[in-house]
C-alpha cells in the first residue's frame, strides 16, 4: 500500500514542517501494517499466523534408594515421567504411586523401592528371590513359603558371600503352629447406573473399583509334619472394597430436528425408553407445534387435544407451554397402555 503527500512550501516556510509531516506519515504507515497482521489464530483459517497453546508443566521429585531427583515435566502419568527421566524400573521394584497413576498436581512425589536379593531358609529348603519388601511375611509369601502362627522369621548374618552373594538371609524357625492367619483380598463389585446424559451405546467409568482386605484364620491339619488341609475358623474385614461404578448411556437418539421436542419430553418426565415412540406419535399428530390447530375439528396443541381446554387439568398455561401439554398427553396415552400402544393405534387407525 502506498501513500502520497504533496506539500507546497514557500521559501518563507520552515523546513521543520516537512520533517514533522514525514514523521507523521511514517507512523501512520506503521499502524496500518500492524492492523493488517494477525497476532492470534483466526479460527484456524490462516496457516501463517502464530498460535499459542498452554502447556502445563509440573515439578516431579523421584526418591530412588536414597537418591533424589526433581524435574519439571508435562508427563501425564508416573510411567511416562519415569521414562522421560531415564529411570529404569526392574522386575521386583515397587513404585509408589503405581505406574498408571495420573500426575495431577504440582510438587508430585514418586518413591522407588528397589528389589534386592533375599535368601529365605526353611529347614533344608532355601529360596532365592528378588524383592523390594521388608515384611518377612510378604517375603515368605513371594518365596512360596507358608508362615504359621507361632513360627519365627529372623534375618541372620550372611556368613557365606561366595554362596549367597550380597543377599539378606532370613531363617524360619518352626514352632509347631497349628493355626494360620493370612490376609486375603476381597474383590470389588461393579455397579451399573443408567445415565440419560450419555447416548445409548456409550459408557463412562464414574468410580474406580478398589479391592478390600480381610484377615482369615485357619486351623491346620498336619500328617507326618506336612500340612494336608486347613479349615477356616473366622475372618474379619480390614478394609471394605470399593465398588466400580459404570454409567451406561440411556439417552435415546432422535433425528436432529426433533431434539427440541425430545428435550421437552424429558423435562415433562417421559422415560428414555418411551422417547422414540413419543416423538413419532407427536410428529404424526402436530409436528410438535405448541399452537398447532386442526382447521376442521379444532383439536389443539402438541397432543391435538379436543377440545384444547381439557389440557387445563395439567396447568393454566396449557395454551403456550409445551411441557404442560405433554404432561397432559402422558395421562391420555395411558388408555392405550402407554406411548408405544398409542403410536400403534395412531398408525393403524389414523387417530388415538
Amino acid at each position: 500500500m502506498c501513500y502520497y503527500v504533496y506539500v507546497k512550501l514557500s521559501k518563507k516556510k520552515n523546513i521543520r514542517f516537512l520533517i514533522v509531516a514525514v514523521a507523521f506519515l511514517s507512523f501512520f504507515v506503521f499502524l496500518m501494517k500492524m492492523s493488517d497482521n494477525s497476532t492470534f489464530a483466526d479460527d484456524g483459517e490462516k496457516g501463517d499466523v502464530n498460535t499459542y497453546q498452554e502447556v502445563t508443566e509440573k515439578h516431579v521429585t523421584f526418591y530412588d534408594d536414597g537418591e533424589k531427583l526433581t524435574v519439571k515435566t508435562d508427563a501425564l502419568t508416573v510411567e511416562e515421567a519415569l521414562r522421560r527421566a531415564g529411570i529404569v524400573i526392574n522386575t521386583g521394584d515397587i513404585v509408589e504411586p503405581e505406574l498408571k497413576s495420573e500426575i495431577n498436581m504440582d510438587n508430585f512425589f514418586i518413591n522407588i523401592h528397589r528389589a534386592r536379593p533375599v535368601v529365605i531358609k526353611d529347614g533344608i529348603v532355601e529360596k532365592y528371590i528378588m524383592t523390594a519388601s521388608y515384611d518377612y511375611k510378604m517375603i515368605a509369601k513371594e518365596a512360596g513359603i507358608t508362615i504359621y502362627d507361632g513360627d519365627e522369621v529372623v534375618m541372620v548374618r550372611n556368613t557365606n558371600f561366595l554362596e549367597n552373594g550380597v543377599a539378606n538371609i532370613y531363617e524360619v524357625t518352626r514352632n509347631g503352629g497349628r493355626t494360620l492367619t493370612v490376609e486375603e483380598e476381597i474383590p470389588f463389585t461393579e455397579v451399573t447406573e443408567k445415565d440419560v446424559s450419555l447416548p445409548v451405546g456409550t459408557s463412562e467409568v464414574r468410580q474406580l473399583g478398589e479391592v478390600g482386605t480381610k484377615r482369615v484364620y485357619y486351623n491346620v491339619l498336619y500328617v507326618a509334619g506336612v500340612e494336608v488341609s486347613r479349615e477356616k475358623t473366622s475372618e474379619e474385614v480390614i478394609r471394605e472394597p470399593v465398588a466400580r461404578v459404570v454409567a451406561v448411556g440411556a439417552r435415546q437418539s432422535v433425528r436432529p430436528e426433533a431434539e427440541t421436542c425430545a428435550g421437552w419430553l424429558r423435562e415433562a418426565g417421559v422415560s428414555e425408553a418411551d422417547i422414540e415412540y413419543a416423538v413419532q406419535l407427536i410428529y404424526r399428530e402436530s409436528g410438535c407445534r405448541v399452537d398447532a390447530r386442526n382447521a376442521s375439528s379444532g383439536a389443539y396443541g402438541i397432543p391435538q387435544a379436543l377440545p384444547g381446554h381439557k389440557m387445563a387439568a395439567a396447568g393454566a398455561d396449557w395454551e403456550t407451554n409445551p411441557i404442560t401439554q405433554i404432561r397432559w398427553m402422558m395421562g391420555y396415552v395411558s388408555r392405550w397402555g402407554g406411548w408405544a400402544g398409542a403410536l400403534q393405534q395412531q398408525m393403524t387407525h389414523g387417530w388415538y
